[in-house]
């Protein structure tokens, strides 16, 4: 069973522009499975679906394998981060709303160094280094990704 819904939601989210979990589990309502709002959250985890902005400038639901691992991680990147700043070891990100999960997690694949670990929220991402230049180097690497002016 859960083979084959994983199946619809790739079928579906490459059909509709799916924004939210909500329309998610409704689309599979529509279709005939039962699902909870957990279930989709944990399939949406478990195919590595992330959002990224349409031609329309809408956020909805994409696979990470419909391009390239770099280019996933540059597009999540790109349109998910709004500033970058750090003090000391903390790197501070400031995401769109509902953003800062997924690009979280890209900026974890992409083994960044001298990162101790890190927090997502809604829209901020905490960053934890092991010094202050560890710090500011991360800035300049994500910037330089980003290609967005400092601050």
């Amino acid at each position: 069973m859960k083979k084959l819904r994983h199946s619809k939601i790739i079928e579906l989210i490459s059909t509709n522009p799916i924004e939210t979990q909500e329309e998610m589990q409704l689309a599979l309502l529509n279709h005939g499975f039962d699902v909870t709002q957990a279930t989709v959250s944990r399939d949406i985890k478990q195919l590595g679906l992330v959002k990224a902005q349409d031609s329309s400038g809408r956020y909805r639901y994409v696979t990470a394998h419909s391009k390239s691992h770099n280019e996933t991680d540059f597009l999540i990147l790109i349109s998910s981060i709004i500033s970058i700043d750090y003090a000391v070891n903390n790197v501070v990100i400031k995401c769109h709303t509902g953003m800062a999960q997924a690009a979280c997690a890209k900026l974890d694949s992409m083994g960044l160094k001298n990162i101790l670990g890190t927090l997502a929220g809604e829209d901020t991402i905490l960053i934890i280094t092991r010094s202050e230049a560890d710090s500011a180097n991360l800035c300049e690497e994500l910037y330089s990704i980003i290609k967005k002016d400092k601050r």
